[in-house]
């Protein structure tokens, strides 16, 4: 299917070029043009994947021969053909060519060559003349029958839960609505066939009155749940509204009157609801046991605080989350999920100085190991398992491997894909890196730290429009996410604007990293006596937690003695940045030293790009 029909929109000739295109790339390839392992993988590839190049999977298909299927794989129909009639002259024109070709290969393959290709363009021919002919009869049918929508079961289910509203009196219980919305938005996301907006992105518009038809648009969903909660004492009231986006309709509705202690079964009831008004079956009936992993309303009404601060990422947050997901686990110390959150809340905090980075990790590793023992099928915790195992042990086949179960176990999770995405990155595998970040991106639009890693991932690979845009899109999403101007100061200055990226750097709202952009951008504008005065507070506030990052900015100051000096301590210190040393744009400057071929070996890298 064509991304349009895919999303259930009127479909046109355009859309049966695009499925002629695909089926002529397997034809030509002996690949499928965007391969899963799923119905759901395989609607993501179609929606935000490129198919790989045929030139490296048939290097004798001529060049344009691969124009035209490229043309007809545009993901966006305006630049597809725009009729049969022109894929059709310019199939001949490449036939005509063909014919008319003179070979200076060997003449053995010479004659087996114009064979070969004449064949493809033949085929070509009647497929696209019987795709011709089908459209033609079918259009005739429709006629007779009156024009009709594509039949829903061609259409992917999709959907976004909107924060439910707190309606309690005191407003007291928005951690509570928001922690209700999430659990059901895990519980339809395991649904085979279920395309789900990712908490981030369908979270944005807490508060705000948008028509539901614009939130459906920007989110790219047919249909938008939303709901109300009213939480007095022990007492719940939820009421939930399932509506599609394109029209407005109230699909279905249902109100809940519970206690505190029933909520885990409200929460199946409502996806299972919901799952049946989509038309889509739950697996088993029991999407919701890893989700929940405690009967204690309270371990679960702490866990949901721990998950609402944790989003909040500040230093103070970061705390808070932790003291709930302590509590959560006080309460219930076989809650899988609560131990993953506080793994996640201790890595966190080391990554970002707020802890030292042994003490922090030692305590990650012990939780997530804690929460796979209580649930070896959570993907949360897998995933988590995956960030440890690059950013502080160096174990990049342990690391993939925890990747892989975590996306096996949750294909469309985006803390998987991120991890993973991230994972390639470490290992100089850029594009990789990009196309995990832009799945990523498609599942959850409108999310901050999604932006912000393809923004980083870009940088590196030297694609520096494609960074800007995506980090202009993380600030435009969060003014004040950390460390993204930061991110877009260092592109300015690889383009030669120094003034400008001090500007950025300026503007960044956490002071650790503000002062990181200042050492670097104050060298570039040869402000020297500032620049010296930033480094030395840098290293004396932040020498323990962030030796890496001194390191990057020794060696963007040409200072490769100190900048190796740093790189060693942050070895010694098992600091994660240096799971970022690959491709480095602050390090190139140290690229050809035998101190970085010799670090690179300890820490296990391949030395060439991959």
């Amino acid at each position: 299917m064509s991304p349009e029909q895919a999303r259930g929109e009127d479909i046109d000739a355009r859309s049966d070029l695009f499925s002629l295109g695909a089926v002529l790339y397997e034809m030509i390839t002996g690949t499928k043009a965007f391969p899963g392992r799923n119905a759901g993988e395989t609607l993501e590839a179609i929606f935000t994947r490129p198919p790989a190049s045929i030139a490296r999977l048939n290097p004798r298909a001529p060049e344009p021969l691969r124009r035209i299927i490229e043309k007809a794989l545009e993901k966006d129909r305006t630049l597809r053909y725009q009729s049969a009639a022109g894929m059709l002259e310019d199939l001949k024109s490449l036939l005509r060519g063909v014919r008319g070709t003179t070979s200076t290969v060997p003449a053995a393959s010479a004659k087996r060559r114009p064979a070969r290709i004449l064949a493809m363009v033949g085929v070509a021919l009647v497929l696209l003349s019987l795709a011709a002919f089908l459209w033609l009869n079918r259009g005739k049918e429709r006629g007779e029958r009156g024009a009709s929508a594509v039949p829903s079961s061609a259409a992917p289910v999709s959907v976004a839960v909107l924060p439910f509203a707190d309606l309690s009196v005191n407003r007291d219980q928005e951690y509570f609505s928001d922690g209700l919305a999430e659990e059901i938005l895990n519980d339809l996301a395991r649904i085979p066939g279920m395309r789900v907006t990712a908490r981030t992105s369908s979270f944005q518009f807490r508060g705000k009155s948008s028509d539901l038809r614009t939130i459906g648009q920007k989110l790219n969903v047919a249909n938008v749940l939303e709901g109300s909660v009213r939480k007095d004492g022990q007492r719940l009231r939820i009421r939930v509204e399932l509506i599609n986006a394109r029209d407005g309709f109230h699909i279905w509705s249902e109100t809940y009157e519970r206690q505190m202690d029933d909520i885990f079964a409200v929460q199946e009831d409502i996806s299972q609801s919901v799952a049946g008004a989509l038309r889509v079956a739950l697996l088993g009936g029991a999407s919701s046991a890893s989700s929940h992993q405690t009967k204690d309303p309270e371990a679960y009404n702490a866990y949901l605080q721990g998950r609402y601060f944790y989003g909040r990422r500040s230093k103070e947050n970061l705390e808070r989350a932790a003291g709930y997901y302590g509590t959560a686990i006080a309460r219930d110390p076989g809650y899988a999920a609560a131990w993953a959150g506080l793994a996640e809340v201790h890595h966190r905090q080391a990554d970002n100085g707020y802890l030292p980075i042994e003490q922090g990790y030692q305590m990650a590793r012990q939780e997530v190991e804690q929460a796979l023992a209580l649930d070896s099928n959570l993907a949360f915790a897998h995933a988590e398992m995956g960030w440890i195992k690059r950013a502080h042990d160096w174990d990049w086949e342990g690391a993939d491997a925890s990747y892989q179960r975590a996306l096996a176990l949750d294909p469309g999770g985006r803390s998987s894909l991120v991890g993973a995405a991230v994972l390639a990155f470490t290992l100089g595998r850029l594009d990789e890196a990009i196309e995990l970040d832009t799945r990523a991106v498609s599942i959850d639009p409108l999310s901050a730290p999604a932006y912000n890693n393809l923004g980083l991932h870009a940088h590196y690979a030297g694609r520096l429009e494609e960074a800007t845009a995506a980090l202009k899109k993380a600030l435009e999403l969060n003014p004040d996410f950390p460390v993204s101007r930061v991110l877009l100061g260092r592109v300015l200055l690889d383009q030669g604007q120094p003034q400008a990226a001090l500007g950025e750097m300026e503007r960044e709202s956490d002071p650790v990293w503000r002062l990181y952009g200042l050492c670097l951008a104050y060298h570039a504008l040869g402000r020297a006596a500032e620049a010296d005065a930033a480094v030395a507070e840098f290293i004396k506030d932040y020498g323990e937690t962030m030796a890496f990052q001194i390191a990057e900015v020794f060696a963007y100051r040409g200072e490769s003695d100190r900048a190796f000096e740093w790189l060693e301590r942050a070895f010694q210190l098992r600091d994660s940045g240096l799971a970022d040393i690959k491709n480095d744009p602050l390090l190139k400057r140290l690229k050809g030293d035998r101190r970085n071929a010799a670090l690179l070996k300890k820490l296990r890298l391949p030395l060439q790009l991959e």
